[in-house]
């Protein structure tokens, strides 16, 4: 009898260990191939690849484009942060992750971008693309185009979202190449993708991955990606100093092994990235909209073809027009000087759209800007060009921060905002080079209202590139501007450091 009892023990693990057998061997057999690739995000310079042009799934990573096209969106004026969004069955019945969001609700855009990039939800993706292109098919050709104008040449998406559908690929070279342009194409909504929670507006969700964020100096962002056909992908990007590196894995087996794994990429990078380097930002591409958003159907007309958009808002521009001087010279520089804060909020209220203002803040993160119904004006005073520095050396020294107005002549390549009057001081910030010098001038602005103690004396100055519009702060000493740049990457603003030549 105990013979017999032992015989069916033994054939019981020998059950047990071929079922093991068979359950664990399709998995090793089906593992997600591996990629990876590093890169120093300052001039685009590859560190290290492995596979990185194999087209792969790329998951959850696919959001980065979702967000990257929502808010060149934003920016060109086709949807707004408040745009109200109306949730279609497509987008209700989305697997997780998700938001939770209800067939027939409405829910405003800002929310949606808040829960994609935090959450990573599959249903706020889906939401956002039908909200900007009408369809979600229409938005994945869009994405596709832009990817193509990236330089993303082995990336094809089907939809907003990245769960697995056929022929919706990537490779750990694209990923990067788009996790660059997120960073330096639209900095000011940067910090989105660092949040460790976030309100969004039905829910309060955490981030998918802060865990790395937490354990990796100078980690702040981009995003995670995980199904069983890609494995666990993850985009990240770190800023130590002057360096800042994006590493990208595809592949993982889990999020331990992940993350473990970009982190030992990111310091590869760090060793390897030189310790100074010129920034070489991409060229933003141009959007590619493809039809008309659904979500505007009802409040938009058409004649001859064109859209007119009627949602309520004021259509003119938002720009202030410079006060009529007499005898003004075509070489001139436009100086406002301010003795207190009324007058800059009111400058500001002209010159600052509020909703791109607030910049996806959370209600108790907004920037801090304050609307005057009724403020001083403030009159402009021209000076020749040769006066200015006659000006700069009389003028008594006062701790009211300057503001900027746009000149009716725009078209110049530079425009002066502040007189420096710290002699020796050739060091400044950059926070960022953007398409028009209306946005460099209103970043500009923000920046200055935010970190008034670090940047007062400072000359603002917006600088004509190949790329765009470069938003410096000049006047600084190494000290100031090491100092500015390290507050201003506290409230997670991008920036660096330049001298006098840059």
């Amino acid at each position: 009898m105990a013979s017999r009892t032992g015989q069916q023990a033994l054939r019981g693990l020998i059950l047990f260990a071929l079922m093991i057998t068979i359950l664990v061997a399709p998995i090793r057999a089906t593992a997600a191939p591996y990629a990876a690739m590093v890169m120093d995000a300052r001039t685009g310079e590859v560190l290290h690849s492995r596979n990185a042009d194999t087209r792969l799934h790329p998951a959850s990573l696919t959001k980065m484009m979702t967000l990257y096209i929502a808010f060149q969106a934003i920016q060109r004026g086709e949807i707004t942060l408040d745009t109200p969004v109306r949730v279609s069955r497509l987008a209700a019945s989305e697997p997780p992750s998700k938001l939770g969001l209800r067939e027939g609700q409405t829910i405003r855009l800002r929310y949606l971008l808040r829960a994609a990039a935090v959450k990573s939800a599959n249903d706020a993706a889906t939401a956002i693309g039908e909200a900007i292109a009408g369809s979600e098919e229409a938005f994945a050709t869009r994405m596709t185009r832009t990817a193509a104008a990236m330089g993303m040449r082995n990336t094809t998406f089907r939809n907003a979202h990245g769960l697995t559908q056929t022929g919706h690929m990537s490779t750990a070279r694209d990923m990067s190449v788009l996790g660059r342009h997120v960073i330096y194409d639209f900095p000011q909504y940067y910090n989105l993708f660092s949040r460790r929670s976030a309100d969004a507006g039905i829910a309060r969700v955490n981030h998918t991955n802060r865990r790395w964020l937490d354990s990796y100096e100078g980690g702040d962002g981009i995003k995670t990606g995980y199904t069983r056909a890609a494995g666990f992908n993850l985009v990240a990007s770190a800023q130590r100093g002057q360096e800042r590196i994006i590493a990208t894995v595809f592949g993982g087996s889990s999020t331990a092994s992940r993350n473990a794994r970009i982190t030992e990429l990111m310091d590869m990078g760090f060793n390897r990235a030189p310790a100074r380097a010129s920034i070489r930002r991409p060229n933003p591409p141009a959007a590619m909209p493809t039809g008309t958003p659904a979500s505007r159907a009802t409040s938009a007309g058409t004649s001859g073809g064109k859209i007119i958009r009627v949602n309520g808002r004021i259509a003119s521009s938002i720009r202030p027009v410079a006060r009529p001087v007499p005898d003004a010279t075509p070489d001139t520089e436009l100086l406002i000087s301010t003795v207190d804060s009324d007058a800059i909020n009111a400058a500001l209220a002209s010159a600052v759209d509020g909703a791109l203002a607030e910049a996806l803040a959370e209600d108790d993160e907004a920037v801090p800007v304050v609307v005057a119904a009724a403020a001083p004006a403030v009159v402009p005073r021209v000076r020749p060009a040769d006066e200015a520095t006659a000006t700069a050396s009389s003028a008594p020294s006062a701790p009211a921060t300057d503001i900027v107005t746009a000149s009716a002549a725009e078209a110049a390549p530079e425009v002066v905002t502040r007189i420096s009057t710290s002699g020796g001081h050739h060091w400044g910030v950059n926070v960022g080079r953007y398409n028009t010098r209306y946005e460099a001038e209103r970043v500009l602005l923000q920046v200055a209202l935010n970190e008034m103690s670090s940047l007062d004396g400072a000359l603002r100055r917006v600088v004509q590139r190949a790329g765009g519009f470069d938003a410096n702060f000049m006047g600084l000493s190494r000290e100031g501007a090491d100092l500015a740049c390290r507050r201003l990457q506290a409230r997670n603003t991008t920036c660096f450091m330049i001298g006098s030549d840059s």
